[in-house]
């Protein structure tokens, strides 16, 4: 890049364009001439999202597989599990019934003892082995005339905004905003710095913060395809809800693309090498992938470390997601989070714009 004469004014090229749009411009350039950024940006949480769709599509309940010892001798018992609805059953030998439970094949062993006692082989650590007690359990109880002492009745309920998609739909937006805020920026700036181009541009007539807002821009202007992509294929592909106010939604978006893109420019405000940077990179993602509710509820930890989880950037942007297209959350409601996603912009881009360096 050939430097800009000195007499330029400053925050203008040659030709007097504001450099800040010919910066943004370059982070464009720079984009679209990575096929694997686009992927990664725009068709890979769709494919993510259809797949766990699919995989967690409303469907009848699972029927729990079964194994009964010495079926031949217990025709009571087998009786009574083949009349039991949700069950499959499979009459086994005793070493035959250990290997099926041992390699997932059932979720139960039964084998009735001698004396008139049943013994249920199973791993509670299991869900599915769980469910198995229990559904086997009342089918053997009440074949053995055990009569429930209240009548009850069941209506099963599937609701838009309590289904699995709904509330990864959410989590995989959030995801998508980090990793392209903090990837792409990062890395766009360590790669430059590596390749001795930031030095060059000392000598423009162009700020520190020009060139770091640049990156903010540009990913503002990716957002709306990066938003409305996800946000669209979930609404009509899996009729995710969209319950909050629009005007709500599209803030909350634009300040965690904005305060994922400040962290990304932190990160890379000092480092030198591509695997320095990824390292820190990792440092810092990692723990919001696995703690801040992507895939399920961070609530799922212990509350001891609570307090450290919702200070998270990634465990705002989820909780202010969910709130805003499940439950069409009030300002109010969303405020803490809203708050929360503001102040990790501001320091973030604060200190990248103190700390950054062009060599």
């Amino acid at each position: 890049m050939t430097p800009e004469p000195m007499n330029t004014p400053r925050g203008r090229t040659a030709d007097n364009t504001p450099a800040i749009i010919q910066l943004t411009l370059a982070r464009f350039r720079e984009f679209y001439r990575e096929p694997e950024a686009v992927f990664w940006v725009f068709i890979f949480p769709i494919l993510l999202a259809a797949g766990l769709g699919i995989a967690f599509r409303n469907r009848p309940a699972e029927a729990s597989r079964v194994a009964v010892v010495g079926g031949a001798a217990n025709a009571a018992v087998v009786d009574s599990l083949k009349k039991a609805p949700g069950v499959i059953l499979e009459l086994l030998d005793d070493s035959a019934a250990v290997s099926a439970l041992r390699t997932g094949r059932v979720a139960m062993v039964i084998a009735p003892r001698g004396d008139g006692t049943i013994e249920y082989r199973f791993d509670d650590t299991r869900p599915e082995s769980r469910t198995a007690r229990l559904v086997v359990d009342r089918a053997v109880q009440r074949a053995a005339g055990q009569q429930d002492p209240v009548r009850i009745t069941e209506t099963r309920v599937s609701e838009r905004g309590s289904r699995y998609i709904d509330f990864v739909v959410p989590g995989l937006l959030g995801m998508n905003l980090m990793g392209s805020g903090i990837w792409g920026i990062g890395f766009a700036i360590v790669d430059a710095r590596k390749k001795k181009l930031l030095k060059r541009l000392v000598s423009t007539p162009m700020s520190k913060a020009e060139y770091l807002a640049s990156f903010l821009f540009f990913r503002l202007s990716l957002l709306v395809i990066e938003v409305g992509t996800l946000i669209g294929f979930g609404a009509l592909v899996f009729d995710v809800p969209l319950r909050g106010s629009f005007v709500q939604l599209v803030t909350i978006c634009v300040l965690s693309s904005l305060a994922f893109g400040g962290l990304g420019l932190l990160i890379a405000s000092r480092a030198r090498t591509v695997e320095g940077a990824s390292g820190l990179m990792n440092l810092v993602m990692l723990p919001m992938w696995v703690f801040s509710g992507v895939f399920f509820s961070s609530s799922n930890f212990p509350d001891a470390t609570q307090p450290f989880i919702q200070v998270l950037p990634l465990t705002a942007v989820n909780d202010a997601l969910r709130a805003n297209m499940l439950q069409g959350a009030s300002w109010a409601t969303a405020g803490t989070e809203i708050g929360i996603i503001a102040a990790w912009l501001v320091v973030c881009f604060s200190l990248a714009l103190r700390l950054f360096r062009w060599r």
